[in-house]
């Protein structure tokens, strides 16, 4: 009888962490575990979900006629709803919770208390200096009063895990009360469901392994599922971190081809002003289009056209010795690539490769796609680049390295760039990366 016993109230706590293990692996679930304030049709769903899991709990019981006392998670459950959803997530499940052992078994007090209970879990909740308290609760009983009395500056926080301590044993309390007080065994076909130590077995340290089975049949879901939300919460902020990086990688790039754009202006004003304005009016148009554009992503088409406007301005200061030739396959002008990926290896390519050469040289683009993915290529005839900084150019050279650290962000290892140059022969960079095609209506 002891062990049989026993043997249930592992089951419980086995039951328990079965259901909030697989509840975890429920995407829709972990989005309603990341909110801490909710709408009323949110508490609403989150009431269904445990009323669904938590009643068939109660149904596996009533269902086995009373062979499976360990599978009855009704009281954890109900409390536990009003604990992460407030009164009326606490309510309605503790109502709906209770209904397969209300209805076919006609234990008529089930109702009500887990109603009650449900309750009780959204005044404790309510008493929450802080909701995130909650997930940090511990069931170690020594442990919160030390720290109540360690701990002055964070009483609050200590007097709230006691409280919530003392309110799962005077849940579990108040059922052993209601069910004893009603017709002794006979209360669990009339009255309500519980757990107690066998006849002649009712040792002290029996109840006590019944009052921290329920103890823990609480904690061990919120240990659960506080995990899973530690884990979207450092997902959560890696995605943040990569889109910072990622901005600031792009700030660095912007600003860079303005300045030299810039210098180019402020160096004709006196010499060619018709020039000068011409310029202008070419920057005004490339800015414009950097202020329109916000997103990672942009089509190739837009990308060359951009590039063609870069390069009308680099014209006016080169003259004939800037030429530019493109060979462009039609099937990847609409394959996406990351916004401002070749103005800075075109900027390379004029400032390293070909302002030093006196007869100027060529800029030339290539493209295609092969195996899923796009290859870009860039390459002039200038002065090249000798072997030593070619080693290093990736990662010191200020508008290849920015391109290389965007990709990298961008795709993580689903990329490849390759730098080949010789001296006195010029430069090639070439890009592949993973097809990307999408509506152009939603990227512009």
């Amino acid at each position: 009888m002891l062990q049989g016993y026993l043997v249930s109230l592992l089951v419980k706590l086995a039951t328990m962490a079965a259901i909030a293990s697989v509840l975890a692996r429920s995407n829709r679930f972990k989005a309603m575990l990341m909110r801490e304030n909710r709408s009323l049709s949110q508490r609403l769903e989150l009431a269904v979900w445990l009323s669904v899991v938590f009643g068939a709990s109660v149904a596996t019981r009533v269902a086995g006629h009373d062979t499976y006392h360990g599978a009855d998670l009704a009281l954890e459950g109900s409390l536990m709803a009003g604990i992460l959803g407030g009164y009326v997530t606490g309510l309605v499940s503790g109502v709906f919770i209770s209904l397969p052992a209300r209805l076919p078994a006609g234990e008529l007090l089930t109702l009500p208390l887990m109603a009650g209970v449900g309750v009780l879990g959204g005044l404790v909740r309510d008493l929450a200096p802080d909701t995130e308290e909650i997930w940090r609760f511990s069931p170690y009983f020594d442990l919160n009063i030390w720290r109540f009395f360690k701990e002055s500056r964070n009483y609050q926080r200590t007097a709230f895990h006691l409280l919530l301590f003392a309110s799962i044993l005077a849940a579990e309390f108040l059922r052993q009360i209601l069910a004893q007080s009603n017709l002794g065994h006979e209360a669990m076909a009339t009255g309500v469901f519980h757990l107690y130590p066998p006849p002649g077995n009712d040792h002290p340290l029996t109840w006590v392994a019944l009052y921290l089975s329920t103890v823990f049949a609480v904690t061990i879901p919120l240990k659960i599922w506080n995990n899973t939300r530690n884990e979207r919460k450092l997902e959560e902020q890696q995605r943040l971190l990569v889109e910072a990086r990622l901005a600031a990688l792009t700030s660095q790039i912007n600003p860079h081809f303005l300045f030299n754009t810039l210098n180019s202006v402020s160096s004709l004003i006196r010499t060619d002003p018709n020039q000068a304005r011409v310029m202008v009016v070419r920057l005004s148009k490339v800015l414009r289009r950097l202020l329109r554009k916000h997103e990672n992503f942009s089509s190739l088409r837009e990308e060359l056209s951009f590039i063609e406007d870069y390069l009308a301005i680099e014209v006016v200061r080169f003259g004939d010795k800037l030429r530019f030739e493109r060979d462009v396959a039609e099937d990847t002008l609409d394959m996406l690539v990351p916004s401002m990926l070749l103005q800075p290896l075109v900027e390379n390519s004029i400032k390293h490769g070909l302002s030093g050469k006196v007869e100027g040289g060529t800029i030339r683009i290539r493209t295609r796609r092969g195996g899923a993915r796009v290859h870009l290529l860039v390459e002039d005839d200038g002065i090249g680049i000798s072997e030593e900084r070619l080693a290093t150019v990736l990662d010191q050279g200020i508008g290849v390295s920015n391109v290389y650290e965007r990709l990298k962000v961008l795709f993580g290892n689903d990329y490849r760039m390759w730098i080949e140059s010789q001296p006195g022969h010029g430069t090639r960079v070439q890009i592949e990366v993973p097809e990307l095609e999408t509506n152009l209506a939603a990227v512009s």
